[in-house]
């Protein structure tokens, strides 16, 4: 690990936020998505303080070593905006770019879209969604509520993974029995250097409706079948298949945090999504005012289904730059493509 990087833990909303950072400069937090932590930006935090940025990587509530507060409602988008405003002001700036992926993306854009003064540009590995947060189809921007996206998307045979989460103990059940098995199937499965699934190969997902695009993620693990588990639609990585991208410590570091730390708190910003919708019912129809990136991949299932939010970032977004999406980049992509994002994150850093 880069020997620069500095680990702390600092006080923030009420909350004890760990958070590891590298160099000196203008301020760019990073916030990361499920099931991950502070560790996968580590490939941004060395290449940003190399440039002369002061990186920093947040584990949000509820993972690796921060607080884990007890409620459902404690993982609320606008806790999760909170945690980083807090986060800001402890380590004493006043504004800063901020960065997401995954889960960490809605949480960085509904930051950069409510909180501007503070988040004065904003790059999302994930599209923005607006009050929906998720860009599914027929909703990319919340016009519907998610559980009544979730159960069209799903039809009438399957269960939308949003849904499985949300089932307190269910998911946690089977991720509790092969933590090391789980996130090892989740990594390959999500990414690139799986096989491309027949489904998807030769689709122009940007030429396709929204029923389409449902009939794509119904044929994904993103859709279950009633008795079934997530797990039993990944795919096993065989040997050595995720060491062009994740190292046996690499893996090592996600498993035993998440041994430690379980994943209920990570599950319930899932179980939020009801309430965020309506938590950001005054902020529908304003627009995302501070520049923004959005980078996503070919293979990635958020790019997949966020295909209206995509072509319509510009309209939403004024001063958003032209969108990117990396060719053969599965879900991780920062990850995947480390080198790619690094200088699509200094190129926007540069322009600012």
């Amino acid at each position: 690990m880069d020997p620069r990087f500095i680990s702390r833990t600092v006080a923030a909303n009420n909350q004890r936020i760990h958070l590891v950072e590298a160099g000196q400069g203008p301020l760019v937090l990073f916030v990361h998505g499920f099931p991950e932590l502070w560790y996968s930006w580590r490939h941004q935090l060395s290449a940003l303080a190399d440039a002369g940025y002061r990186a920093v990587a947040v584990d949000q509530r509820g993972y690796g070593r921060s607080s884990k507060p007890p409620h459902i409602h404690d993982y609320r988008i606008t806790e999760l905006v909170a945690d980083l405003v807090g986060v800001v002001e402890a380590l004493g700036e006043t504004t800063a770019t901020v960065v997401g992926h995954d889960w960490g993306a809605p949480v960085a854009w509904t930051a950069a879209w409510t909180r501007p003064e503070v988040f004065t540009s904003v790059v999302g590995l994930g599209p923005w969604g607006g009050r929906g947060l998720m860009c599914l189809p027929t909703s990319p921007f919340g016009e519907r509520r998610q559980s009544e996206v979730s159960r069209w998307i799903a039809g009438d045979d399957l269960i939308f993974y949003h849904e499985y989460f949300a089932v307190p103990g269910v998911m946690e059940a089977e991720f509790e029995r092969d933590v090391r098995g789980w996130i090892e199937g989740a990594l390959y499965s999500m990414s690139a250097l799986s096989p491309v699934p027949p489904q998807l190969a030769e689709l122009d997902f940007a030429a396709l409706s929204d029923e389409q695009l449902a009939e794509v993620i119904r044929a994904t693990p993103m859709c279950l079948r009633p008795g079934a588990e997530m797990r039993d639609a990944m795919l096993t990585p065989p040997p050595g298949a995720l060491d062009a991208v994740f190292s046996a410590a690499d893996i090592d570091y996600f498993v035993e945090a998440f041994e430690r730390s379980g994943i209920t708190g990570p599950l319930n910003y899932y179980r939020c999504l009801e309430l965020d919708w309506e938590l950001l019912a005054g902020y529908e129809g304003r627009p995302l005012e501070v520049p923004a990136l959005f980078i996503g991949g070919d293979r990635d299932i958020g790019t997949m289904w966020g295909q209206t939010a995509i072509r319509e970032f510009g309209a939403h977004a004024p001063k958003a730059r032209p969108s990117v999406v990396l060719d053969n980049c599965g879900h991780w992509i920062q990850q995947e493509h480390p080198e790619k994002v690094n200088s699509l994150l200094l190129e926007f850093l540069a322009g600012l």
